[in-house]
């Protein structure tokens, strides 16, 4: 908020990508409000300690007259710890600092009231929460998100962005869009061109005739950095050791350190003080015979001992003897050694006030508050950041429309997804697969559902159908893993297609377990795109299907062995990672490699063997296979 260096040349922007000059292009300049940094660093305010090499002193840390930690943000990353904090206002932190001075039942409530929010160079509007500010401001840890303001012009049709969130740049904005509109989620946009000038930040983004540019503004704030979060971690070192603490907390601090710092320079002034009137008491004993002091040096015939002889001759301590004999002999005269000592009754008066408030606290507070007050007059400016309310936001803010109409998704085995039209399903169109792929799953549904692949990592990544592209079905697809950003070696097993997350799912893992979870479990009220720790990852999962399909699942073991199992029989979870229970008893080393709805439209599971040949039993009796040489199953 108030830059502490003042420059010529480009030194770079927060806002912009763009890189600073050389430094041989560049000048700087400590500015103004720098004052404030190091008021009484030359009266032993803070202690000084050797540099890296030994050659001068510097300070550990700068006096600052005003809690310079909440007006200019920090970031921090260190080994095993990071610190986030934001700006504040001046005007607001110096008078949250004053009350807080004045009242020690300051509470986090009546805090808000005077430091709003958080205030930033880069201005913007900071969507408010007071629950969420109330946290950050209780804890030092939580976040807010901040959004650009724009105008729009109605003549040329195009909106002007001048202000962006402290955390991006207008770089990474300008990328952003340009991507969205290469893959068509953006299809009103005609131009967005860096405007930067000698005014400041401005990005222009042209529309074309009869887009509606809030609702394309809304897409944008949800797809692109317009609208960017700002994590706090007040972490910050109190006397070497790392501290997260929240604002009441940092003032407290602050308070006594500023404090000590008083305390220390009022003492040097002390010293200095103490100092002079000791010469000036000697200074006033001269001037009851000056013709006697001049007599005492002009008659001294070693230099050494004019000291000795004005020490015996007026009764005075060596450093005062020093003081006279160092007068310069035309300022051996009555006026002016009367002007001189005409200071003694203030340095008196001075030095009764500095012993008062170096002894007291309270006193110490009164100067910070005098200080605090000059400071926000000298420097403050009005807020950049603006504050809009997240009740006003959702009542303004259009709603995003999807298009809807009927599709059939493909997921193969490898994960590559696509989503056709119904139409081009009727046009017969072969199925493409990439070589030794197959089809895993299948399922017609509508443009607006949301899919869920569930992965070999026990995660979940959710996406909406509308931000896929539809696709012929000579096409292989997109690959999931690179679209969706997984892990590295992380594969799809399986997806759920979601219109609303009612209803349960049915899990089955590869040691015989199974498990019903609620659907809801999965809901999120964000758009987090990925949740972890998505189900149980004690077993591998070989299929998971929305319940009510047919009420019965076949599930097929590797050593030639089937159970029918209704989906009444297992056990419901309301917790994502639980497992359930065994339905299929196994071996040692055995395993379920496969699980299927089942009903009475489903092929008969037919066992082949020398020895005989049956239908599996829809009771739900285990089928086994006496020959242990022929292992054939077989769909008729």
């Amino acid at each position: 908020m108030h830059p502490l260096i003042e420059s010529k040349g480009s030194f770079g922007k927060q806002y912009s990508d763009m890189a600073y000059a050389a430094s041989r292009y560049t000048e700087c300049k400590l500015a103004n409000i720098s004052e404030e940094i190091f008021d009484g660093i030359d009266k032993d305010a803070v202690e000084f300690v050797d540099n890296y090499d030994g050659t001068t002193t510097e300070p550990i840390v700068l006096p600052t007259a005003f809690p310079n930690i909440l007006v200019s943000p920090n970031t921090g990353i260190a080994v095993g710890m990071a610190s986030n904090v934001c700006s504040f206002n001046l005007a607001e932190v110096c008078e949250a600092t004053i009350v807080y001075l004045t009242d020690s039942n300051l509470t986090v409530d009546r805090l808000l009231d005077i430091m709003k929010a958080p205030d930033f160079s880069t201005g913007g509007m900071l969507v408010y929460n007071r629950a969420k500010l109330h946290e950050i401001y209780s804890t030092g840890n939580g976040n807010f998100k901040v959004r650009a303001k724009y105008n729009y012009d109605k003549t040329l049709n195009c909106v002007e962005i001048t202000q962006i969130p402290y955390t991006t740049t207008l770089e990474r904005i300008k990328d952003a869009i340009t991507k969205l509109y290469k893959e068509g989620k953006i299809k009103d946009i005609t131009d967005v061109r860096d405007e930067i000038d000698l005014n400041g930040l401005k990005l222009t983004i042209d529309f074309k005739r009869g887009a509606d540019y809030e609702k394309v503004m809304a897409r944008l704030y949800k797809s692109t950095s317009l609208e960017d979060s700002f994590s706090c971690n007040f972490n910050i070192l109190v006397g070497g050791v790392p501290r997260t603490m929240g604002i009441l907390e940092i003032l407290e601090e602050w308070t006594a350190f500023r404090i000590e710092c008083l305390r220390r320079t009022f003492i040097y002034d002390l010293g200095k003080k103490t100092d002079k009137l000791h010469l000036l008491y000697g200074l006033k004993e001269i001037l009851l015979d000056i013709d006697k002091a001049i007599h005492i040096v002009r008659t001294t015939e070693n230099d050494r001992d004019v000291v000795p002889n004005l020490m015996k001759g007026f009764g005075i301590d060596e450093i005062q003897a020093e003081y006279v004999a160092d007068i310069k002999l035309r300022n051996l005269n009555r006026e002016y050694i009367l002007k001189r000592i005409d200071e003694i009754e203030q340095l008196e008066k001075d030095i009764e006030e500095l012993k008062g408030l170096i002894s007291n606290d309270k006193k110490i507070k009164n100067v910070i508050i005098k200080q605090l007050k000059a400071i926000s007059q000298k420097f403050a400016i009005p807020r950049k950041t603006f504050l809009i309310y997240e009740d006003e936001l959702e009542l303004t803010e259009p709603v995003e429309e999807v298009e809807d109409y009927p599709v059939v998704i493909f997921l193969s085995r490898e994960g590559y997804f696509k989503k056709c039209t119904t139409a081009s399903i009727r046009g017969n169109d072969i199925q493409k697969f990439k070589e030794n792929d197959e089809l895993l799953f299948s399922e017609e549904t509508s443009n607006s559902a949301e899919v869920l692949f569930f992965t070999s990592n026990a995660q979940v990544y959710k996406a909406k159908l509308n931000d896929f592209e539809d696709q012929k079905a000579s096409n292989l697809g997109d690959f999931v893993a690179a679209k969706l950003s997984f892990d590295e070696g992380e594969k799809v097993i399986s997806a759920i297609i979601l219109k609303k997350y009612d209803g349960n799912l049915v899990l089955f893992f590869e040691n015989g377990k199974a498990v019903r979870i609620p659907a809801f479990s999965y809901a999120t009220k964000t758009n987090r795109k990925k949740l972890t720790g998505a189900f149980y990852d004690g077993s591998p999962l070989i299929g998971i299907y929305k319940a009510g399909i047919t009420g019965e699942y076949l599930l097929r073991s590797d050593n030639s062995r089937a159970l029918l199992v209704n989906e009444k029989q297992i056990t419901e979870k309301s917790t994502r990672t639980s497992y359930g229970s065994a339905v299929f008893t196994l071996k040692k080393n055995q395993k379920v490699i496969s699980a299927a709805p089942y009903n009475e439209r489903s092929p008969k599971l037919l066992k082949e063997s020398k020895y005989r040949k049956s239908v599996l039993p829809s009771s739900g009796a285990i089928f086994e296979d006496y020959d242990p040489e022929v292992t054939q199953q077989t769909l008729l």
